[in-house]
């Protein structure tokens, strides 16, 4: 089933409909006969909904991050990082791989979108890794797929939460197989709660989906479905399931693996909600790393998403689409304990269309070097076969 066929055909086009796909999904690429790509690994999770990097990393040197965000700001337990940055207290438990060297941040960081800031629109272009000097849609095939098709040897074995079709990721000519694991569809409250507003004048869809949200709860009877808890154990267990299977693959021939996770979408009650996902990224990490076990000290994980947030926070305790974020990357393989890229600042004429953070680095480069890093592919190729018109710039040197 196409994501976003799916949710444009149902008319679920809203901004928590984009950023909640169903069903999480992790798609793997591995070596056939010998190993191509050598004992590295390379895990890319896609964080759909628009991370608030400015959350995740809080710039707390910065004078302007607690005039912006006079309630965001206050949350306790954030861990220093450098003196100028804090970790926010969700991810806490990944301190000690930040003290290890296996943990670090690349910040003020972006795709080349601009100004619109659709999460389908941004999600594409994020997964296709192409610039703006390219339609959106035009390129069918993702990044990642681009790279197995520069590689010789290798073949994609796809495993989705539910579905036939790869993430854009890591479609492309690429074989692939899919996996489905025992899983369920789930909506949160506050995904609810906006579709109901959405409908509740449409005499079309008001009852259409109404019922729809109730089966999605599992409600078959006409009674209220029972909102969905954000962490609950059946959807931490789905993250577990995901997670080994994955790590069975990767301690094995396979050596690329893609995830999706939900749920960054926090127009209102961040503090809840960014909380809930910044959670289940941390126990997807440490579970990586302790399923991996040896393996670990090879492998690279990447954490994205398709922009950052506003600078400022709205009327709601949330705040809105922006354009410069964060990127997490994780591993035995990465050059870690560090915050890396230019902090551009968040005086407002600092800022990206006096609103959002400044992007000073762009999250294809710093793909692009990890697969240098970690594969040894030539520069040229990256920026011409796997990230066309992407400009490398100065190597970051995050990679061991």
């Amino acid at each position: 089933m196409d994501r976003r066929f799916f949710l444009r055909g149902s008319a679920l086009i809203g901004c928590s409909a984009a950023a909640h796909p169903f069903l999480s999904s992790v798609t793997l690429a591995g070596a056939d006969g010998g190993h191509p790509l050598g004992d590295q690994r390379l895990i890319v999770i896609i964080l759909r909904g628009a991370m608030d990097g400015l959350d995740v990393v809080q710039p707390v040197g910065d004078p302007m991050f607690a005039r912006y965000r006079p309630g965001l700001s206050v949350q306790p337990g954030a861990a220093d990082l450098d003196g100028f940055f804090a970790l926010n207290a969700r991810l806490g438990a990944l301190m000690p791989l930040w003290q290890a060297g296996e943990l670090a941040f690349a910040h003020a960081v972006s795709t080349p979108y601009r100004d619109k800031r659709s999460h389908f629109d941004g999600q594409d272009l994020l997964e296709a890794g192409t610039g703006m000097d390219v339609p959106l849609g035009a390129v069918r095939d993702g990044w990642l797929n681009r790279l197995l098709q520069v590689v010789p040897g290798l073949q994609a074995e796809t495993a989705y939460a539910v579905g036939s079709e790869a993430m854009p990721l890591l479609a492309g000519s690429a074989p692939m197989r899919s996996w489905t694991p025992d899983t369920a569809l789930e909506m949160s409250l506050q995904n609810r709660l906006l579709l109901e507003a959405i409908y509740h004048d449409d005499p079309l869809f008001q009852g259409a989906s109404s019922e729809a949200m109730d089966l999605a709860a599992g409600q078959t009877d006409g009674m209220a479905a029972a909102p969905a808890k954000g962490n609950d154990p059946a959807r931490l267990a789905e993250i577990d399931a995901l997670v080994d299977f994955a790590a069975s693959r990767l301690r094995e021939d396979t050596r690329i693996a893609a995830f999706s996770q939900n749920g960054w979408d926090t127009h209102r009650g961040q503090v809840a909600g960014i909380g809930r996902s910044l959670t289940r990224l941390e126990r997807t990490i440490l579970r990586l790393k302790e399923q991996l076990g040896p393996v670990w000290r090879t492998t690279t994980v990447l954490a994205m998403t398709e922009f950052g947030r506003t600078a400022r926070e709205n009327g709601t305790n949330g705040t809105d689409h922006g354009t410069g974020g964060v990127m997490l990357m994780a591993g035995g393989a990465v050059r870690g304990g560090k915050v890396y890229g230019r902090w551009p600042g968040l005086a407002e004429a600092d800022l990206y269309d006096q609103r959002d953070l400044m992007p000073t680095g762009d999250v294809r480069a710093y793909a692009a070097w990890a697969m240098a890093g970690a594969y040894g592919l030539d520069q040229s190729v990256l920026e011409t076969a796997v990230f066309p018109g992407l400009d490398l710039g100065d190597n970051p040197k995050f990679m061991l």
